[in-house]
């Protein structure tokens, strides 16, 4: 089961001071139009490959993030599969930010 934040949920955290890894599965022209500051980029066709850039926050709360959710929600389903258990889905991605 994939857990899953609001947008408003993840704004009230960000602006009470809290630096969640935040995680960017969009391609490199969409996280440059609108970003959420400080995320990670890694575009999800690459997920697999650079998955060891995120070895550090395995036992961190990781947000993952898209467009809409959809890619977001299968790139936690694949980070759930490794071990990842803390990822959580930014629900409507950036459309609801």
């Amino acid at each position: 089961m994939i857990k899953e934040i609001s947008s408003t949920e993840l704004k009230a955290r960000l602006g009470a001071g809290e630096q969640p890894v935040l995680l960017d599965v969009r391609q490199p022209e969409e996280h440059a139009m609108e970003n959420i500051p400080n995320s990670i980029l890694i575009p999800l066709g690459e997920l697999e490959e650079r998955i060891d850039e995120l070895d550090a926050y395995r036992d961190q709360e990781i947000i993952v993030y898209c467009r809409s959710g959809n890619r977001s929600a299968n790139a936690c389903m694949f980070l759930q599969m490794l071990g990842f258990d803390n990822a959580v889905n930014l629900r409507g991605g950036m459309l609801d930010w």
